[in-house]
């Protein structure tokens, strides 16, 4: 198995590594049927870790905490990491599914609003003949009963994926992966959030520019202000000011553990 180094921001181990060292880590881990799960990282979970150091923790227990915004990749840059690039949830997903064809891997859905795990599958069996996406799993906006984890978990282990795609949104698919990983009968999960969304065709995605150069979360803020404001109006400033913190030795965040 390949092993990535982390990069300490904030205490949380952000993987210096790129989309194809990525997807080439979450292959070979699913082929040697390797149990884990895989956090995209962005500044929102970090902030999250702040004042959640159980959250923190599954982050460093995770696989791989890909870099999904580019702060996070100009930080690792800035640790001498300059093959580092960004690993954006919604790209590695397609690539899986592109690449999983060659090698048998089955895919399952979870997460999104009533009827978008249904059209992403049909989008994604367009965009990929032969990918095999065995089942879909529409959850409600809590916990699961009981009788809801009993239904996931029979779904599951009849239709035996090979990874599990969640899109519930961080950190609540975080959380949810550290606690059902063991439960259910796959090897793999990945938490994607809006990338149900964004390959449904629900939800626009931010100009290939506008991504690269840091500014995606204003094109989210303009196109959901009201979910999004606090994160990024209020978020944003405050990840920064801990940053320079951080790299001013005002405040030491000690090197995480990593699974």
């Amino acid at each position: 198995m390949n092993t990535y180094p982390r990069v300490n921001i904030l205490g949380c181990g952000i993987s210096a590594i790129n989309l194809p060292q990525a997807e080439q880590t979450v292959l070979q881990a699913l082929l040697e049927k390797r149990k884990s799960y895989v956090v995209i990282g962005g500044v929102n979970g970090i902030l999250v870790a702040q004042k959640d150091p159980n959250y923190k923790n599954l982050i460093n227990r995770a696989l791989l905490c890909t870099p999904d915004g580019m702060p996070l990749v100009w930080c690792g840059w800035k640790e001498g990491f300059k093959d580092m690039d960004r690993v954006y949830g919604p790209d590695l997903m397609l690539r899986m599914m592109e690449i999983g064809t060659e090698h048998g891997i089955r895919h399952f859905l979870y997460g999104g609003k009533e009827g978008v795990a249904g059209i992403l599958k049909a989008n994604m069996e367009a965009k990929f003949p032969g990918v095999q996406i065995t089942g879909i799993y529409c959850p409600p906006f809590r916990e699961l009963n009981n009788g809801e984890r009993e239904e996931l978990q029979q779904m599951v282990a009849e239709q035996k994926p090979d990874i599990i795609w969640v899109g519930i949104g961080a950190p609540k698919q975080e959380r949810f992966m550290e606690r059902y990983l063991p439960l259910l009968d796959t090897t793999m999960m990945c938490g994607v959030g809006a990338a149900f969304d964004f390959h449904a065709g629900k939800l626009a995605q931010a100009p290939h520019w506008m991504q690269r150069a840091g500014l995606e979360w204003f094109f989210r803020l303009i196109k959901e202000p009201g979910r999004l404001w606090r994160r990024y109006l209020l978020g944003n400033p405050l990840f920064l000011w801990l940053l320079f913190c951080q790299w001013t030795g005002l405040r030491r965040y000690r090197s995480p553990d990593m699974a």
